[in-house]
Order: structure tokens, then sequence, then C-alpha cells
């Protein structure tokens, strides 16, 4: 078994019409979309040609495809995997569209893909490193659209003036989402064209949302794919099919494509999500779908208060000082009620999570006196989580 990079090597060289187009393709176009095309790709505005991979290889600003530092090992050898291969070496993008808009609350991104033999990707962007585009995530609890989702309806119907006949439609994570909120409010004649929809782990929506939008029209298309311990992917996902995707890695950081394992050309496919997570993320969907929008605002902006305490725009940050934040993070949510900072509690864990999966990968290899670095350092935020837990409850006898 291996992953999306060892997919591109071993059927890299398949066209299309020898392989189908199926879910391990879309995601890895889903993680090409991350790469930063700014002024490379040309946009809806443009009157420039589609630019082929090799032209954009070639490109003087190649380099700033990889300025999110997280994933640029692999994220290169995504690229080069992709450029060299026959499958998807003849690739044309365009339509890029990159707009960060902090009043708005907004990040949204995406791009064509046409693919050489097989029909055009529009492809949306997820959350990437920048905080705003997860306050944006947040936002999805409540009933009305975020403007990402807005966005997604008026470039999918722009981007589809840009394609002859039937395409694709997808995303990873929240670009997921805007990939199947798009498809069920764009004009009826854009909707008829589209052949598949990918939601790579992608949230869900209110029951009210869905009601809104044709998604009863468009559910037999959604191709839904989700990791064991899916918890972005599960949120709002109350109900329709999917399937689950066995990881080499645990909890949160499942999220990441490049940890989903590939087995003879498609997903290694389990039954189900973990029974554990599945619980948790149920009990958090009711919890959610319990609230009014006045409490959902509540939780939304403290939360959001939370992350912003580390006084960061970007999640790199964030999770390389977290433990120098706590300080600030017990002042954020020390103004909400038992219930929700219980809640933003376990939140900040699962965030957290991947940032001790991180150090515990780098201290594998390197042994330290009685207790590895992974361990030092779990001790250290189990610690600081105990005194943060201690000042939420001061605070709470406190007020009554």
């Amino acid at each position: 078994m291996g992953t999306i990079l060892d997919y591109l090597r071993e059927y890299g060289d398949y066209s299309l019409a020898e392989k189908p187009f199926g879910d391990v393709d879309s995601l890895v176009l889903s993680q090409l979309s991350y790469l930063k095309f700014d002024g490379i790709v040309p946009g809806p505005e443009e009157a420039r040609a589609p630019v082929s991979l090799r032209e954009i290889a070639a490109h003087a600003d190649y380099d700033h495809l990889y300025a999110d530092e997280r994933y640029r090992k692999d994220n290169t050898a995504l690229f080069m995997g992709v450029l060299n291969s026959r499958r998807f070496g003849e690739m044309l993008l365009w339509n890029y569209v990159n707009l960060i808009e902090p009043e708005q609350e907004s990040q949204f991104s995406a791009v064509v893909c046409g693919i050489p033999g097989g029909l055009p990707y529009v492809v949306f962007r997820g959350t990437d490193e920048n905080i705003v585009g997860w306050k944006e995530d947040l936002n999805l609890a409540f009933s009305e659209p975020v403007p990402g989702q807005r966005y997604s309806v008026s470039y999918l119907e722009q981007a589809a003036r840009t394609i002859d006949g039937g395409f694709f439609v997808g995303g990873h994570s929240k670009g997921g989402n805007f990939a199947v909120y798009a498809s069920m409010h764009c004009d009826a004649a854009v909707r008829e064209r589209i052949e598949r929809i990918y939601n790579h782990d992608g949230p869900g929506f209110r029951p009210e949302v869905r009601e809104q939008g044709a998604y009863r029209e468009i559910e037999e298309r959604i191709h839904k794919t989700v990791p064991r311990s899916s918890l972005v992917g599960m949120l709002l996902y109350t109900e329709g099919d999917y399937r689950v995707v066995e990881s080499r890695t645990i909890g949160l950081a499942q999220h990441n494509p490049y940890t989903w394992l590939v087995k003879d050309g498609d997903f290694r496919i389990v039954d189900e999500i973990r029974p554990g997570r599945k619980f948790l993320d149920q009990t958090l969907n009711e919890w959610i779908l319990s609230l009014d929008q006045a409490q959902m605002h509540i939780f939304v902006d403290t939360l959001y208060g939370v992350i912003q305490a580390s006084e960061t725009d970007n999640l790199i940050d964030f999770t390389a000082h977290w433990f120098q934040s706590l300080q600030k993070i017990s002042r954020a949510i020390g103004g909400v009620d038992e219930e929700t900072a219980g809640v933003m509690m376990q939140i900040m864990r699962a965030l957290f999570e991947m940032v001790s999966l991180q150090a515990k990968a780098q201290a594998q290899s390197k042994r330290v006196s009685r207790k590895n670095k992974w361990e030092m350092q779990r001790e250290k935020f189990e610690e600081g989580m105990a005194q943060l837990e201690s000042r939420l409850k001061l605070q709470e006898s406190e007020k009554k």
C-alpha cells in the first residue's frame, strides 16, 4: 500500500482510456489546487490562454507554488509526479482565483484543470494555512451561506462557460463542501452538465441548507470519501453515502490527503469510521444542531477568539507556539458557559493532536534520556491543558 504519491508513480503512465478517472485522481487534483498559482495561471478576467504544467514549471515564480511550508516536500513531489506522468503531464490550467478577505471572513480559491483525454475538472481549494479560512469553516455551521459558498456558485457558472460539454466538480475539505454547494445552487443548465461531484472529507450542511438547494437532484452524483477517523468530513454530515479510507496516521492528522492509503489503484477502503470517532462525530453534530443561531454565533466567535489568542494569522505559527499561548487562550474562553468551554477544550485537543504526532515522528529516530521528545512534549501539553481546565473551573465557580 502507498499514498497518492505512490499512485502517481505506479499509475502515472496509464492514460484515462486505459484507467478511467476515479476517486484517487480526484484527490490528486484536489491537493494540487492547494499550490499557489498566483501570477502564473490566468484568472477569469485575463485574456490569456490556459497554461500547461511545463509552462508553470519553467515560470520565474515557480517556487511560489510551495509557499505553504508545511507540505513543501510532498507538494513538490506531487507537482513533479503530475508533470512527469503520461496521465496528467499535458494538463492545462485556467480560471484561477485566490481571494482572502479577512473583513468578510472568507478564503476562496479555485481552478479549472483540463485533463488530456478526459473531462475538465473544476476544483475548489480547501482551507489553507490562513486562519481566516478556518473561521469560514466554523461559519459553515450557520444556516446562512458563507461568502465562499456564494462565490462558489458564481465561479462554477462562469467556469462552465469556458468548458464544452460535461465536467467534474470537486475538492478536499472545505473545497468539497463548496463543490457540493455550488452544484446544488448553480443554474439548472450548468447542473445538468455536471457528471460527478467529489467531496473529500469536506463538511456537510445543516438540514435547512440542503432543503434550500437542489441537493436531491445531485446526491446520486456525489462521491464522498472520508478517512477512518474523520472529524471535518463528518461535521454536519447526517445522511448520505460515503466511502471510508484507511490512513497511515491517527486522529485529526488523517485529514491530510498525503496520509490516505492507496492499494491496487484505488483507496484502501474499510467498513466504517472508527466506533469511538463516529460516536464523537454524532455527539458533536447533535450538539451543533441543538443550538440556535445566537448560541452558535457565540460558540464560533469564541472559538475563533481562542485561535486568534496566539496573535498570528496562520496555523503554522499557531501550532508552533501553542504552549506559550495557553494564558491568552484561557482569557479568550473564560467568558463562556461551562458546556461551551468543555466542547472547545475537546476541539483544542484535536487541533493540538497534530502537533504531538509531528513531534513523535521527529523523535522516533532519536532517543532522549529516559523519555523521548514526544513524551516530554505530550506531558507538557497535558500539564498545560490541566492548568487551563483548572482556571476555567475557578472562573465558573466565581461566576456562581
